[in-house]
């Protein structure tokens, strides 16, 4: 088994790979794929001046996984971090360590950044990631809020 994680925008072959596995995170949030969403995604993606980057976790050539992440800037320290926006591993190959594959090489993107941390949210249900995540980082007490513009 060869585990290979690499840049969305090196890899242009793989886009109807990256859709399928976009979708597959869109529907386990219950939202309903988007030709236009998608299309936008992987246009960022794709553009060196946006700043959302994206990865394909590769097991002996196929995708299987895809992170999702950018800077964000930290303003009560005057420092750049991470935010990891999505992240998510082909049912079929999960129970393999790919999440923590996809989270430990955009930490590793991130100290070489010298971002000092990468933050995320998850559902209150993914009971199955956040048992990963418990392991990999400290679940903070902060609460999220959405204004609806």
């Amino acid at each position: 088994m060869s585990l290979d994680i690499v840049d969305v925008s090196t890899v242009p072959q793989f886009k109807a790979e990256w859709r399928r596995l976009f979708d597959g995170y869109t529907i386990f949030y219950k939202r309903e794929p988007s030709d236009a969403v998608a299309e936008a995604v992987w246009a960022w993606l794709n553009d060196p001046a946006h700043e959302e980057e994206g990865v394909l976790a590769l097991l002996d050539g196929k995708p299987v996984g895809l992170a999702h992440f950018r800077r964000q800037p930290r303003p009560a320290l005057g420092v750049d971090m991470g935010y990891l926006d999505d992240l998510f591993v082909d049912p079929g190959v999960r129970g393999q360590s790919l999440g923590r594959k996809l989270l430990e090489h955009v930490a590793d993107v991130g100290r070489a950044r010298g971002w000092g941390m990468v933050r995320w949210t998850t559902a209150d249900d993914n009971y199955v990631a956040r048992t990963l995540y418990d392991r990999l980082s400290k679940k903070t007490s902060w609460n999220l809020y959405e204004m609806t513009l």
